[in-house]
């Protein structure tokens, strides 16, 4: 079992920046991909970014390349979204997650992922 709990998320105005961070604990040692996906009301769960949990190389889905950058803290089994130049269109409910499967490239599937936490609202005003 892995737990995760999101935070970090609010109101902040367009062009703004947030820092989500997202706390693991249990079985983190078992982990191969952390990723971080959105939710807005009425649309599907969208892939925002994906890292290697042992070697931090990452994968940002277009949409939010070059605003939102991923990292991790593999001491602190600490997982960070850096959002940057913040839009109305940002807002939604975010993700952490985990996947704890092999063979898997930067999964971007909402499905490869195996734990997830109970998410933290991010609203852009304009």
């Amino acid at each position: 079992q892995v737990q995760l709990v999101e935070s970090g998320g609010g109101l902040v105005q367009a062009g703004g920046s947030l820092r989500l961070t997202c706390s693991a604990s249990g079985r983190t040692f078992s982990s191969l991909h952390m990723g971080w996906f959105r939710q807005a009301p009425g649309k599907e769960r969208e892939f925002i970014a994906a890292i290697r949990w042992i070697s931090a190389g990452t994968s940002v889905a277009d949409s939010v390349k070059g605003r939102f950058t991923i990292s991790r803290d593999y001491a602190k089994n600490t997982l960070y979204l850096q959002m940057n130049s913040l839009k109305p269109e940002d807002t939604a409910v975010y993700f952490c997650a985990n996947s704890l499967r092999t063979g898997l490239y930067y999964p971007s599937k909402a499905d490869t992922y195996d734990y997830w936490g109970q998410g933290t609202q991010v609203t852009v005003s304009s």
